[in-house]
């Protein structure tokens, strides 16, 4: 007869487990199921046969690093030969397997140990009944204390995964081209809300004018239509690159404009919606800069090929430069 132990790994530390009845698989099952919410009964099936509490935390963390990458440390292997049935003996098959719920880690023990290493039924309603009265199986183990060391474990673990890689500066231009896509759209929705607003004043100006960035200049510049004169044409021209001809027009327009009169408080809530506009404009411009001065350091063979922009949304759709160097040419669509 084959004796079955199931290896529970817990954020207070490691338990094993050992079935005491072994009945068929099927008529097991069941009564475990049964049994699941009643603990006198599930103690009669399944026993503690040892328990190893973690020392510290980082104890801890350092365990849950290890059996999620499938690495049997020092810790756990000793653990395992001492509370194990001794090794097998020469010429002789160990009459036992060992639970466990992660293939990984299974594998692993299978490998370094020697042991027949088992993840099939019952191991998984074993190791979800322990899991439901494990407070009650160890001495002085108190629920609550269970519990917090469980949230302590996920938070400390959660933490450990997330935080910043310097390797993955991709990072960074994933961000960057996300966010210069968002700002394109929103700019693109303010400056056709603000050349509505403003034109009914000054209707003209959004045919002379098609840029955003300068039309939001122009408002901020001009104000009040009746306001320009000879002198405001140097101003204009400053916004159009030095372009004479356009400030003419702007000048011209301005003086048989069909738009109608604004208040003081109608014109202030337009100037205002205008420089935010501009702000938002001109941090584009900025992030734009960002975004290829960062694409020429993480990948300038890829700016040379296809530009930044692109390059830069090769490298979000793939989720990593990384994982973009390895994609066949005809998986990558923009």
């Amino acid at each position: 007869m084959t004796t079955l132990f199931v290896l529970y790994e817990s954020a207070s530390g490691y338990a094993l487990m050992e079935q005491t009845e072994s009945d068929e698989i099927g008529q097991f099952l069941e009564e475990m199921q049964s049994a699941m919410a009643d603990l006198s009964r599930l103690s009669k099936m399944v026993k503690l046969k040892a328990f190893m509490p973690f020392k510290s935390a980082q104890e801890a963390l350092e365990a849950i690093n290890d059996l999620s990458e499938g690495v049997l440390n020092e810790g756990l292997k000793g653990f395992l030969e001492m509370n194990l049935p001794s090794a097998k003996k020469e010429g002789k098959k160990a009459k036992y397997e060992l639970g466990v719920l992660d293939t990984k880690i299974g594998s692993a023990i299978s490998e370094e140990m020697g042991i027949k290493v088992t993840t099939r039924d019952p191991v998984p309603e074993l190791i979800r009944a322990v899991r439901l009265h494990f407070s009650r199986y160890v001495k002085n183990l108190e629920e609550a204390d269970q519990s917090k060391a469980s949230l302590g474990l996920a938070h400390s673990y959660s933490r450990s995964k997330v935080k910043f890689n310097v390797n993955r500066q991709d990072n960074m231009i994933i961000q960057s081209i996300s966010l210069l896509d968002t700002l394109d759209k929103d700019i693109n929705t303010f400056a056709m809300r603000v050349k509505e607003w403003y034109g009914w004043h000054f209707p003209e100006l959004s045919k002379i004018v098609n840029d955003n960035y300068k039309y939001a200049r122009l408002i901020k510049l001009i104000q009040v239509r009746q306001s320009l004169s000879e002198e405001s044409v140097e101003a204009l021209q400053e916004i159009f690159d030095d372009d004479e001809g356009l400030a003419r027009q702007v000048l011209e327009a301005s003086k048989i404009s069909m738009g109608y009169d604004m208040s003081e408080v109608d014109m202030l809530n337009v100037q205002t919606f205008a420089q935010r506009v501009i702000a938002l404009e001109e941090y584009r411009q900025l992030l734009r800069e960002y975004l290829v001065q960062r694409m020429h350091n993480v990948a300038p063979n890829l700016s040379a090929l296809v530009g930044e922009t692109v390059g830069a949304r090769l490298i979000s759709h793939a989720g990593s430069l990384t994982n973009l160097a390895k994609y066949p040419a005809s998986t990558v669509q923009i």
